[in-house]
């Protein structure tokens, strides 16, 4: 493999860890407040793709525009979950609220095939996207540039968000300890409230930007995304957000090098995530930044 080729499969795989960072950011982030895995997170990455899809198509909307209502659709879907099936279970043994989480995905994924119907559909990429860079001889596409740079932007403003405002504190705060965060009068239902918005965004945004890169959509598209997502957050550090984006790029690049490498084995790059968090949960069950999370047990 020549080093032109070599960079070509890096910076998909860095273009890919990116998509899988954003995504496993919004798990670690509702487990580090309520230690529940949202297993919807994945469903409300899925219809922020087709409410991209339909403002473009149905409403006519310029697709920067339609990607801004799409964002904004599915932080409301987001928060609107945490409401109706999580909130009313907040005092409820954890076996209560997995399975309102798995029901609200099953929920969102037949929702989907019902209202949108089981065809997959394909999603518009404006050109600005599909553009080519030549690279010492490689043709990359502008969008695989561009995703590791929108996710930076946003992990620094996410950053900027935990460590320096009022909401963000009182995050970490009820991430700490739930009831001393409430006796300091912190308002812990519009704390979770605010974590589920956050999440659901950068869903959306992931979502958007899958959609970009893969362009078609259809009502099961969040479920295996959602499925290595859960696993790259566990193999970082399920709980730590930069454990999160470590795990995210982590086994994003180890899919494509896979391929890359092992071309026999392409059939097999969605068994590769299963088998890395097997070896980590035997070896390193906290993930690469388990010292994190010990802080908050």
């Amino acid at each position: 493999m020549g080093l032109a080729t070599f960079f070509q499969h890096l910076t998909n795989g860095v273009s890919l860890g990116s998509l899988y960072a954003l995504i496993a950011i919004g798990y670690t982030m509702v487990y580090g407040i309520l230690r529940l895995i949202n297993f919807a997170h994945g469903d409300i990455f899925m219809m922020a793709t087709y409410f991209a899809f339909f403002a473009i198509f149905i409403f006519h909307m310029h697709w920067f525009i339609a990607f801004i209502v799409a964002i904004l659709l599915t932080v409301l879907l987001g928060m609107g979950i945490e409401k109706a099936a999580y909130k009313p279970l907040r005092d409820a043994p954890k076996i209560s609220v997995l399975i309102s989480a798995i029901g609200a995905s099953f929920l969102l994924e037949n929702l989907a095939t019902v209202v949108f119907g089981g065809i997959p559909k394909p999603f518009p990429t404006p050109s600005v996207f599909n553009d080519m860079v030549i690279l010492g001889g490689v043709r990359v596409q502008k969008l695989t540039f561009y995703i590791p740079a929108v996710t930076i932007i946003l992990l620094i403003g996410l950053a900027y968000l935990i460590n320096k405002t009022k909401s963000g504190m009182a995050m970490r705060a009820v991430s700490k300890d739930v009831e001393t965060a409430s006796l300091m009068g912190i308002d812990v239902n519009r704390t979770i409230s605010i974590t589920f918005g956050i999440g659901s965004a950068l869903a959306a945004v992931g979502g958007i930007m899958w959609a970009l890169k893969f362009p078609q959509i259809q009502p099961l598209m969040g479920v295996m995304p959602g499925l290595k997502c859960f696993i790259a957050a566990v193999i970082g550090g399920i709980g730590s957000i930069t454990g999160a984006v470590i795990g995210g790029f982590f086994l994003g690049i180890m899919e494509i090098m896979l391929v890359a490498f092992f071309p026999t084995l392409a059939g097999y790059r969605d068994a590769l995530a299963f088998i890395l968090l097997i070896v980590i949960l035997l070896f390193k069950p906290t993930g690469f930044m388990g010292e994190k999370m010990s802080e908050k047990v």
